[in-house]
């Protein structure tokens, strides 16, 4: 059991989480600093990031945070200035985890949404991956890049069309940087995860024919936890 331990220890390592406030993210969070890495995450909203710090800090786990919207390429790049100064220019890890779905037919997404949905979860991991790159490089052979994508980015879904295509672009982007920056060092994969419990999905899952079609589709016939 020591041993086990000591393989998946992530101890002197550095990551970088967007979006950990909440959701999947924050479920990232906990579990890349219970085992021992030194990590940094941002959110929109500074008074629950500062909730999540404090609460962090009194579990006594290496975490720190920015506020920062993502869908902004300044803000980004002050983000990855903060990080690239408290973790002195190197990077294990970067999770891609920020994400937003417009909830609209197809007809009835205007160019605002459009817009706003590209640059939160596709621009916003390719520019993010940029601007990590020499961090990641920097720390050697084994940095990773993971971006959450889902399943919708492989499979046909009625009412999101935007969001499912960011997810896809993302599958691909996913593929096309473990080809490129793997003489780096640095390797690149997708999670793709189904419908999850999460803080964002409690109004939809209280509609229980969406419950039901969505159950439907999983092995074990009930949405994730």
């Amino acid at each position: 059991m020591e041993e086990d331990k000591q393989r998946w220890s992530l101890m002197g390592a550095a990551a970088l989480v967007t979006a950990g406030t909440k959701g999947i993210g924050h479920a990232i969070v906990e579990e890349l600093a219970r085992f021992g890495a030194a990590v940094h995450t941002c959110a929109r909203n500074e008074a629950e990031l500062e909730k999540r710090l404090q609460r962090w800090g009194a579990m006594q786990l290496k975490v720190t945070g920015s506020v920062c919207d993502v869908s902004s390429p300044t803000e980004r790049e002050k983000l990855m200035e903060r990080v690239k100064s408290i973790f002195n220019g190197k990077l294990n890890i970067l999770v891609n985890n920020a994400g937003s779905a417009i909830w609209k037919p197809a007809t009835e997404q205007t160019p605002e949404d459009y817009k706003f949905v590209m640059s939160t979860n596709l621009e916003s991991a390719f520019h993010l991956s940029q601007l990590a790159h020499p961090l990641l490089r920097a720390s050697g052979s084994g940095s990773s890049i993971v971006f959450i994508s889902s399943l919708v980015g492989s499979v046909g879904f009625d009412g999101i069309c935007l969001y499912s295509a960011t997810k896809g672009a993302m599958n691909q982007l996913a593929r096309s940087l473990a080809c490129e920056w793997a003489k780096d060092g640095i390797r690149a994969n997708c999670v793709a995860p189904g419908c999850i419990r999460t803080p964002g999905n409690e109004q939809l899952l209280e509609d229980e024919e969406f419950v039901a079609k969505e159950s439907g589709r999983v092995p074990l016939g009930r949405i994730g936890l």
